[in-house]
């Protein structure tokens, strides 16, 4: 058999949910069927979920994974498999994925190169697997190989490089291909990030030219475990030609693509190939040699293709309104909340946040259904009595709006028309009463009235800080989530109140800046992403310049004039933070692109922007989960360490004023 039909499948799996991770397998494993597939390609750590953590450790953890192993490999008949799993050997714990083919294991492939850059601490759990080593494991009475192993099926010769493997320079593909496979699969889980695809199809199709083989990825997909979002990309290409490319984020619980390949034609490129001998035996590893059958396919099918939002490459606004609703969704149903509630001030990025809960009831009843989508928020209460998308946004989402005499009409029709356009419910309520009892309390306890001339921030600070338990009462009484409000720019320099503005179980915004998510609100106004259209309502928001409307009115307070304008905030993040540059470096960076600012104003701004990012690392401490999204967020937990106490830069920010001439600021 030298022509077969390759299919990748991503899916969407819950760490330890061994129910739903085994029948969403099964029903990846049957669509593969139903489609004439000879091979599939599920992700890595499919049967466990990625991000089980430490809980990997748990020698209950390892044994029911190989017990849902044995479960599904009887239901591999007429098809080879990939299943990912923790190995436990001698007292070390391995990445592995195992190869099952016609209703058999045969073996299992460990991963050699762990991810442990960013969000990833693969080496906390797995040891590498050496390259080209073999050993036997005794799984329940039988003893199966594992390692470095390719697998000869039926006269297919078939490998793995499994996620990282092939994103080093010395891919173990190169040494598969040296020892004739004719298909490498790759069975990742690699987390979203803008634009990120774009490489996974760059190694995808230079493994399939330069390797001469046939070449399949499949990713896991949505909100697995809390922080990481994974967008199920799956990827087929051959001979250097992207044949297929499945749906990216969806809401389903798995997709698939496949395409038609051709043995034969790879293996004479390869022969054809001008290419140094190798020593074959000096590779090491193991060929795996089974008598798997695959039937051919009845009819053509044709390969698959991405959305038509998909196109190489996507835009960063189209990725960005379908990440993080999807990110939102798994959200809500994984945790079982009973709904959604969002202080909305009428401003930017509360805004944002209920767009973002809009795109995710009209993005995914077009990806599944409402039928579907019923079914997975079915612990709702009153959900699928709602009869059209905006009453369901009204069933799920709860805006409030926490006036105080600060609060300015513009703000206030803004949450009103925001919360009308979209569906849901809306409520509010005036602060000033509790605001005037802290302020009168402590007044009188200390003996001293407070005044915005003496007591500016601490006068901020509480009017934010009541608004968090009345959120939190609203969130409670539905059983809901409640959604924090801040953004990344605002993380970076503490500009937030904590227990206050920072109240809330789940931080949707903070992987995202200012200064993006305000280019973003416009693109939602205007255009909107592909299926979902604009939302005008927008240009409520959009003319506003955003403020806290913290201090009196007449103090016409902006958030870049108790900062700096955004566009420097977030270079000067950029910079700092995952460049690295010490602050006279930043000034130079500052420099060359801002030359309408003096050099004075764009150290001043620097050297704010350092004291303010070491002053306030305790706050990103206790901020709450947040999605990942690029390669600049800020959360401690998972991207961006940094100590809470810390000598704050005194002696670079003395050469940065060296430099600029200007005094020290406090």
């Amino acid at each position: 058999m030298t022509k077969l039909r390759l299919a990748a499948a991503g899916v969407n799996q819950t760490p330890l949910a061994w129910e739903t991770n085994c029948n969403n397998l099964l029903a990846a494993i049957s669509a593969a069927r139903e489609a004439e597939a000879g091979v599939l390609c599920l992700p890595e750590l499919s049967i466990t979920g990625y991000g089980c953590e430490d809980t990997f450790f748990a020698t209950g953890v390892q044994e029911t994974a190989l017990e849902i192993l044995a479960e599904i490999v009887p239901q591999t008949q007429d098809l080879v498999t990939t299943l990912g799993l923790p190995l436990a050997i001698d007292g070390q714990l391995y990445n592995v994925m195992a190869l099952c083919c016609d209703g058999k294991l045969l073996g299992l492939v460990g991963k050699q190169h762990l991810a442990a850059d960013g969000i990833h601490y693969e080496p906390r759990w797995f040891a590498p697997w050496p390259a080209g080593h073999v050993r036997e494991v005794s799984i329940g009475a039988s003893a199966y190989p594992v390692g470095d192993l390719l697998f000869d099926c039926g006269g297919v010769k078939i490998g793995m490089e499994i996620c990282r493997d092939a994103w080093v320079d010395d891919r173990s593909g190169g040494r598969l291909a040296a020892r004739g496979a004719d298909i490498i699969l790759n069975p990742s889980a690699s987390h979203f990030a803008f634009n990120k695809q774009e490489i996974r199809r760059e190694f995808v199709l230079r493994g399939s030219r330069e390797f001469h083989v046939s070449y399949a990825y499949a990713n896991l997909l949505g909100n697995e475990s809390g922080r990481a979002i994974f967008d199920g990309g799956t990827l087929i290409a051959s001979r250097g030609e992207m044949l297929a490319a499945g749906a990216r984020l969806s809401f389903a619980d798995w997709v698939m693509a496949t395409a038609d390949i051709d043995v034969a034609a790879s293996r004479r490129d390869r022969e054809g190939a001008s290419r140094p001998r190798c020593d074959l035996q000096s590779l090491g590893g193991a060929t795996i040699e089974a008598q798997c059958t695959f039937p051919p396919p009845t009819a053509p099918r044709t390969a698959t293709r991405p959305a038509a939002w998909d196109a190489s490459p996507a835009s960063k606004a189209e990725e960005f309104s379908r990440a993080v609703p999807l990110a939102l969704f798994d959200y809500l149903r994984k945790s079982r909340a009973g709904g959604l509630v969002v202080s909305l001030s009428g401003g930017a990025d509360s805004s944002a946040i209920v767009t973002m809960v809009w795109l995710l009831v009209e993005l995914a009843i077009a990806d599944i259904g409402r039928e579907v989508f019923l079914r997975k928020l079915a612990h709702i209460q009153g959900l699928a009595e709602q009869p059209n998308n905006g009453a369901l946004v009204g069933r799920l989402l709860t805006c409030v709006y926490q006036r105080t005499r600060n609060s300015s009409q513009v703000t206030h029709s803004a949450a009103v028309q925001v919360t009308k356009a979209v569906g849901a419910e809306f409520v509010e309520w005036n602060i000033d009463n509790l605001v005037d009892g802290y302020v009168d309390m402590v007044s009188q306890a200390t003996d001293r009235q407070l005044t915005w001339k003496q007591d500016d921030l601490t006068l901020q600070n509480i009017q934010a800080r009541v608004r968090g338990p009345g959120a939190w009462l609203l969130a409670n009484m539905r059983g809901a989530l409640l959604l924090a409000t801040s953004n990344r720019s605002e993380a970076a320099v503490g500009y937030a109140t904590m227990d206050g503005d920072t109240c809330g179980g789940l931080a949707p915004i903070t992987g995202i800046d200012k200064a993006y998510l305000l280019e973003w609100l416009q693109w939602m106004e205007r255009a909107g992403p592909a299926g979902a259209g604009p939302l005008d309502v927008l240009a409520v928001v959009n003319c506003q310049e955003p403020t806290a409307e913290l201090r009196p009115p007449g103090e016409h307070q902006t958030d870049e004039g108790d900062l700096m304008p955004y566009t420097v905030l977030d270079t000067i993040e950029r910079a700092a933070i995952r460049d690295k540059q010490m602050p006279v470096e930043v000034l130079q960076t500052l420099e060359a692109r801002f030359a309408d600012y003096s050099q004075t104003q764009l150290g001043h701004w620097t050297e704010r922007f350092f004291r303010l990012w070491c002053r306030n690392q305790w706050k990103r401490e206790r901020y709450a989960p947040s999605f990942h999204l690029d390669d600049e967020n800020l959360d401690p937990k998972t991207w961006c360490r940094f100590p809470i106490l810390s000598g704050g830069f005194d002696r670079e920010l003395a050469d940065l004023r060296a430099r600029t001439g200007a005094d020290k600021q406090e």
